[in-house]
C-alpha cells in the first residue's frame, strides 16, 4: 500500500511540475549576436586542395531564447566556402534558434581553384562572409583565405583497382619493385622554378641519369609520406642564394610538409625524406631550409666517390621526426650547416663512410618525448635482425670548427666495432663540444679527449650562447665561448658566415659570427 501511494504522489508530482513549465519561445534576433573573432582566416590553402576546417562560435548572451531568420554566406551558392551549423552542412540556413545564454559553432571549410578567380596571379586572396539576419539587424563575420597556386607532382591511380603506382628502381643493374608510392619525374619536371609551388604525393623519382635542377626562391612541399628519391646515376641540384630577408628567405630553397596552418609549422616528421640512393652522384644542396621531415636527408652508399656523394652548405634542417641528416657508408661534406630538433641524432654517419663538416652548428634540444642518441652518432657497423655485425671503413669522419651541443649529455656517441681491417677515423678540430662523463661510463680509448690526434684544441661544456634554441635561431651572441676560437686555416676555406658575413679576421666556431643581441624590453 505504501509503494502504490508513493507511486501515484511522484506521478501526481511530476505532473504538476511539467504542467507549469511553460514550451520554450523563441523571439527573432535583434542583431545582438556576439561572436569568437570578427573575422575567420582559413591559413594559406593550395589551390584545389581542401582546407582544413575552422570553427566560428556564436553566442546569444541575452536572457531570452531568440531565432535567428537566416544564416547564409554572402555568395550564396556560388560561395566556394561551405558551413555546418548544428552538424547541418549547407550555404543558406533558416530560422536557426538559439536559447538564452547558450552558443553553437559553426564549421567552416573551403576548395577554391585559383584558375576560376585569378588566372594571372599565383596566389588570390578569397574573401566571403557569414551573414545573420539581414536589413538593420544583420551581422557579419568576414571569411578570408589566401589560395596559393603550386604544381602537383603525384602518381597515377589506376580507376578500375584503385591501386596507387609505386616505384620501380634500378639496383646493381636489377629491377627492384618497391611499394613507395610515387613515379618518376617526367622530363618536363626536372627543372623546379620559384614561379610556383610544387606539392608533392608519393616519392618523385629522379630517373636514372638525369639531373633535378633547383632554382633558387623555389618552395617545395611535401604530403604525408612522400619525398624526393634520387637514383641511380642521377642528381640533385638545389641552387639556393643568400636571402636578405631571412624572415622570408627570398632566395633559399625551402622544403617542407604541404599542412600551412601556423599549428603545422613546427611539428615533426610531416612527410619522408630526400633520399639520395645508393648509386647516385654528385648531389649538392646550397642555401636550403628542410624541415617536418622524417629524415630531412638520408644519403646512401657510394663512400670512395671521387666527388662526394653530397655537397651541402649554408643549409638548415629542423624538426626531423628521427634523423636530420643520416649517411649509411657514404660521402657528404658539410659547410655553414646547421641541424637541430631531431628525434635520434641531428647527424649521424653511420656503417662507415667519410663526412668532413666544417663551420657547422649540429646541436639537438628535442622535446618532443625522450631521444635515445646524441646529436652527433658515428659508427661503423650494422647489426641484422639475428644481431650480427657487417663491419664498414669509418674512413674519416672531421668536425672542424664545429659547435656539437643540445639538451643532453654527451652529445656525441662514438660505437667502434674494434677490427684491425676495418678503419675508425675520426678528428674534433677546435669544437665547441658538450661532452661530461661524470659517471666514467664511456672508458674506451675512442674517448680520450687527451689524445690529439683525435681532439685538438676543443672547448668542452661550455655556454655556446645561442639566440633562442625554441625558435631555431642558432647565432651565438657575445657571451659565447665560441667567440674568436675557430682554426683560421679551416676558417679561410669557409671565409663567409652562414649569413654572408666575413670571419677570416676573427673566426668564431659554429656557422655563424657572434652579434649583439638586443636588450629585452
Amino acid at each position: 500500500m505504501k509503494r502504490y501511494f508513493y507511486f501515484i504522489f511522484t506521478i501526481g508530482f511530476l505532473m504538476v511540475w511539467s504542467s507549469c513549465r511553460k514550451d520554450f519561445e523563441f523571439s527573432p534576433s535583434t542583431g545582438n549576436l556576439t561572436f569568437s573573432r570578427d573575422t575567420v582566416y582559413l591559413d594559406t590553402v593550395f589551390s584545389k586542395i581542401g582546407s582544413s576546417t575552422y570553427n566560428l562560435k556564436v553566442y546569444n548572451k541575452s536572457n531570452s531564447d531568440i531565432n535567428i531568420p537566416s544564416v547564409k554566406l554572402a555568395l550564396g551558392e556560388t560561395s566556394n566556402y561551405r558551413l555546418s551549423v548544428d552538424g547541418i552542412s549547407g550555404k543558406t540556413f533558416e530560422n536557426v534558434e538559439l536559447l538564452a545564454k547558450d552558443s553553437l559553432f559553426i564549421f567552416i571549410e573551403t576548395t577554391v581553384d585559383i584558375e576560376n578567380e585569378a588566372a594571372t596571379s599565383n596566389q588570390f586572396l578569397y574573401t566571403d562572409a557569414i551573414e545573420f539576419d539581414s536589413g538593420t539587424n544583420q551581422q557579419k563575420v568576414e571569411l578570408v583565405t589566401l589560395i596559393q597556386d603550386a604544381v602537383f607532382i603525384y602518381p597515377n591511380r589506376n580507376n578500375t583497382t584503385k591501386i596507387v603506382e609505386t616505384l620501380s628502381l634500378n639496383v646493381d643493374g636489377e629491377t627492384i619493385e618497391t611499394d613507395l608510392q610515387g613515379r618518376e619525374l617526367l622530363p618536363n619536371e626536372l627543372n623546379f622554378t620559384n614561379e610556383k609551388a610544387y606539392v608533392i604525393y608519393g616519392f618523385a623519382a629522379v630517373p636514372n641519369n638525369e639531373t633535378l635542377n633547383i632554382d633558387a626562391g623555389a618552395r617545395i612541399y611535401f604530403h604525408s609520406e612522400s619525398g624526393i628519391l634520387v637514383t641511380n646515376g642521377a642528381s640533385i641540384k638545389v641552387n639556393g642564394a643568400l636571402s636578405t630577408n631571412q624572415e622570408t628567405l627570398e632566395n633559399e630553397v625551402v622544403f617542407e610538409g604541404d599542412r600551412l596552418e601556423p599549428g603545422f609549422s613546427d611539428t615533426p616528421g610531416q612527410w619522408g625524406a630526400i633520399w639520395l640512393f645508393d648509386g647516385s652522384i654528385e648531389n649538392e644542396i646550397h642555401y636550403a631550409t628542410i624541415k617536418n621531415a622524417n629524415v630531412g636527408i638520408l644519403c646512401d652508399g657510394n663512400p670512395n666517390a671521387s666527388n662526394n656523394k653530397l655537397n651541402i652548405t649554408n643549409t638548415q634542417i629542423y624538426n626531423s621526426g628521427s634523423f636530420g641528416i643520416m649517411g649509411r657508408n657514404t660521402s657528404i661534406a658539410g659547410k655553414n650547416v646547421v641541424i637541430n630538433n631531431a628525434g635520434q641524432s641531428s647527424f649521424a654517419g653511420t656503417i662507415g663512410g667519410r663526412y668532413n663538416f666544417t663551420h657547422s652548428t649540429i646541436v639537438n634540444y628535442w622535446d618532443n618525448g625522450f631521444r635515445q642518441l646524441p646529436s652527433v652518432l658515428l659508427n661503423n657497423f650494422v647489426l641484422d635482425e639475428d644481431n650480427n655485425a657487417t663491419l664498414a671503413d669509418l674512413g674519416e669522419a672531421n668536425f672542424n670548427n664545429c659547435i656539437i651541443y643540445g639538451n643532453d649529455n654527451p652529445e656525441f656517441l662514438l660505437e667502434q666495432i674494434e677490427d684491425e681491417s676495418v678503419a675508425f677515423n675520426f678528428k674534433f678540430t677546435n669544437c665547441l663540444l658538450r661532452f661530461q662523463d661524470d659517471s666514467n661510463f664511456f672508458s674506451e680509448d675512442v674517448y680520450d679527449l687527451t689524445d690529439t690526434n683525435h681532439f685538438e684544441n676543443n672547448i668542452f661544456n661550455k655556454t655556446p650562447d645561442f639566440k633562442d634554441t625554441d625558435l631555431n635561431e642558432f647565432i651565438i651572441g657575445e657571451n659565447s665561448e665560441g667567440i674568436n676560437q675557430a682554426n683560421s686555416t679551416f676558417a679561410t676555406q669557409v671565409p663567409q658566415d652562414i649569413l654572408g658575413v666575413n670571419r677570416t679576421a676573427s673566426a668564431d666556431i659554429g656557422a655563424y659570427q657572434h652579434i649583439t643581441f638586443p636588450e629585452e624590453e
